[in-house]
């Protein structure tokens, strides 16, 4: 494992859209073909949201919001993450 000072910009890069990607994945598997009805549906803000996919505005407390909304621990998130 990496320290946090030899992780490149590119890496972190790769791991936020991997984190945006499963949140996809999670919201089409809950029957949303869009962001913004699983945005709207949920009470979370649809830019906001759309940034999230997108991978440029995923903060903890974002992520937690989420992973409410879909019943899901962070350890069950993360289980398939390397």
């Amino acid at each position: 494992m990496k320290h946090n000072q030899d992780v490149t910009k590119e890496e972190v890069d790769s791991r936020i859209m991997e984190i945006a990607s499963k949140l996809k994945i999670l919201r089409i598997k809950k029957g949303y073909s869009s962001h913004e009805s699983f945005a709207w549906n949920n009470g979370l803000n649809r830019a906001q949201y759309w940034r999230v996919e997108k991978g440029s505005n995923i903060t903890i407390k974002t992520l937690l919001t989420i992973l409410d909304i879909h019943n899901m621990s962070l350890k069950e998130f993360f289980e398939d993450f390397q």
